[in-house]
């Protein structure tokens, strides 16, 4: 089969993925999903696949996220306020099932994460076994500056970082690298970006076997191997950890403020979240406090059911289209945001992105 933003090949058990769409940073549109996602069916059932690779074409970007533009011109075209928009029902469902799939793959996926990979691109890719980072990786959920919140299963594995930190990466959309991400479990693997034909090679060289576990071990040991150079960048995650882990025990967006301008030194990555926090969402900081909450005893599959009504409600607001128009339409990163600040967004405001959509036989995800 032919596809129009994936290529894909199949060489000695291996089938490669390169998501194709470098102008756009490989960011997932609707069809890419849909193509993703024939093609994880395929190879799944494929005896003759063993192993995948995926990478992003060109070399800026793994992906940098889901097309969160086309989502904004559906929106202000079909504008039908109350109304669910069908091109975003699709989209999220399409997207977070893809998501899940990657998670449930029963075969070694061996993640070349080079460049930008960020929001709906970890969602793609953080399911895989074996995720590569270089000293050029840099991975971010930058949701709150568009009016939405950390997705794409980001409920979970936010959750599951050390106290705090999953709260602050949420709440700041603060930038790591492949240091930070590999402390945090977020990758598994560093090599250095000019090693990538080096790891292909030593897959193409790998004797695979029917035995899908010995498979993983081998993939993970080889890489292992290949992995002789340390990654020598600094973690500022792990600097900043004592302070980070303070944000364990916020109970809201207005405390979580509080701890975070009350440590203001001369410090570029502090300082960095802290600008972007205070020029997102208001609305998106008092829901990603909230989602975190509700989320963090959650199962991976109830987690993905609770985002699917979480985004839809956030494109009911206006906070969605107003932060995608002043970041990528318009580009004068100015949004107006509604509420403009945290102190006018009511409890019961909150409450209402999670009123369920849909009843538990009614929910998309019921067969998840």
């Amino acid at each position: 089969m032919t596809y129009t933003f994936i290529e894909t090949t199949e060489k000695n058990g291996i089938g490669f993925l390169t998501l194709n769409s470098p102008k756009s940073l490989n960011s997932l549109s609707a069809q890419m999903i849909v193509e993703y996602r024939d093609i994880l069916s395929k190879w799944k059932s494929d005896p003759n696949i063993h192993c995948m690779h995926i990478q992003g074409a060109g070399t800026k970007a793994l992906c940098a996220g889901g097309d969160v533009r086309r989502m904004h011109d559906d929106l202000v075209e079909h504008e039908k306020p109350g109304e669910l928009n069908e091109p975003c029902v699709h989209f999220f469902t399409q997207e977070y099932s893809l998501d899940y799939e990657v998670h449930m793959f029963p075969k070694p996926i061996v993640v070349w994460a080079d460049g930008i990979t960020m929001g709906g691109g970890i969602g793609a890719t953080n399911g895989a076994s074996n995720k590569v980072v270089t000293e050029h990786s840099v991975l971010a959920m930058p949701e709150i500056t568009i009016g939405l919140y950390p997705d794409v299963g980001a409920t979970y594995f936010l959750n599951n970082m050390p106290d705090g930190i999953g709260t602050y990466l949420g709440m700041t959309a603060n930038r790591i690298n492949a240091a930070d991400a590999l402390y945090l479990k977020m990758a598994d693997h560093f090599l250095p970006s000019d090693h990538k034909q080096k790891l292909i090679d030593m897959l193409l060289g790998l004797k695979w076997t029917t035995d899908i576990d010995q498979n993983k071990a081998l993939v993970t040991s080889s890489i292992n191997s290949l992995s002789k150079t340390q990654c020598s960048l600094h973690s500022k995650v792990q600097e900043h950890e004592d302070y980070l882990r303070k944000f364990k025990d916020v109970k809201d967006a207005f405390e979580f403020r509080e701890l975070l301008f009350s440590n203001r030194k001369n410090d570029d990555w502090l300082e960095t979240g802290l600008n972007i926090f205070k020029t997102g969402s208001p609305a998106s900081a008092h829901i990603i406090m909230e989602q975190l909450k509700r989320g963090s005893k959650l199962s991976l599959k109830d987690v993905f059911k609770s985002e699917l009504n979480l985004s839809l409600q956030c494109t009911l607001r206006p906070d969605f289209v107003e932060g995608v128009r002043a970041l990528l339409v318009d580009k004068d990163k100015n949004p107006r945001w509604k509420p403009v600040k945290l102190e006018q967004v009511s409890k019961d405001l909150v409450d209402t992105y999670f009123e369920p959509l849909w009843s538990e036989d009614a929910h998309p995800f019921k067969n998840l």
